[in-house]
């Protein structure tokens, strides 16, 4: 069995800080929407749910035989590890007790949290499959943990501790999220309304006042992620001018009169 340090590329002594930190440079870098091989990603994503998570870390680094895993299983379009930790369990007379809680590690994306969204998923229990559905709260964090009472294999709880997949197109800063998004360069000149869409794919109108400069970031309040109890956050549409392959003869030469006089 490969060491979970040595998959991260990361010492045994390392900071949950750089754990995260190497584990989403090496996701990156080897997911499979991006040409990576999806073995390599999913021992990626197996280290950092072992050391990611305070607990089965520590289970990993000191092995307790009083404790027991009851298996894995991922399946469904998440390509999530469900991961049953027991807490409390003791050892009397030579019985194990009853856990009180399950764990599991479930992967979504951004667009599952953007708003409040009811998924159904498979539990793997040791008699079998158990089908549930669960909301996702809106606006949840890369490694946040929810608890689901009662839900889990026999009526015990669930944990679940929840991992987005990157997405290259969005960049998340708490409830924020900035995208690009081209025009041409007469339009940075002489101005326009673009629709830019948001994450969940719903069209916005953007006016682009004439003279903008290319990166300019324009603010839609309240078109980010969503949050319980809280405003939503904003939509940061960053502004790339892009120049037309076939640019007519006359506004050429206009241009460089332009710049002569």
């Amino acid at each position: 069995m490969p060491n979970l340090y040595d998959t991260l590329g990361v010492r045994s002594n390392a900071t949950t800080d750089e754990i995260k930190r190497a584990y989403r440079k090496l996701a990156n870098q080897h997911h499979p929407d991006k040409g990576g091989d999806t073995n390599r990603f999913q021992e990626i994503q197996k280290a950092y749910d072992t050391l990611g998570d305070s607990a089965q870390r520590a289970a990993y680094d000191q092995p307790q035989p009083q404790f027991h895993n009851f298996g894995s299983q991922a399946q469904g379009p998440f390509d999530f590890q469900t991961i049953f930790d027991v807490f409390g369990a003791r050892f009397q007379q030579g019985h194990q007790a009853r856990p009180q809680q399950a764990r599991m590690s479930l992967w979504v994306t951004l667009q599952d949290v953007a708003q409040t969204t009811r998924k159904t998923i498979s539990v793997g229990t040791p008699q079998g499959t158990q089908i549930i559905e669960i909301d996702i709260p809106a606006g949840i964090n890369e490694g946040d943990t929810v608890q689901y009472p009662g839900m889990g294999p026999g009526g015990i709880d669930l944990l679940i501790t929840y991992r987005i997949h990157p997405n290259p197109k969005w960049l998340r800063q708490g409830p924020h999220l900035t995208t690009e998004h081209a025009v041409t360069v007469w339009d940075l000149i002489l101005g326009t309304e673009t629709l830019v869409r948001d994450i969940l794919g719903h069209q916005l109108s953007l006016a682009i006042p004439p003279g903008t400069q290319p990166g300019t970031t324009f603010r839609l309040r309240g078109r980010g992620l969503a949050q319980r109890g809280a405003t939503a956050g904003d939509l940061l549409v960053r502004v790339q001018g892009t120049i037309p392959e076939n640019i007519p003869a006359g506004i050429i030469e206009a241009i460089k009169h332009s710049q002569n006089t």
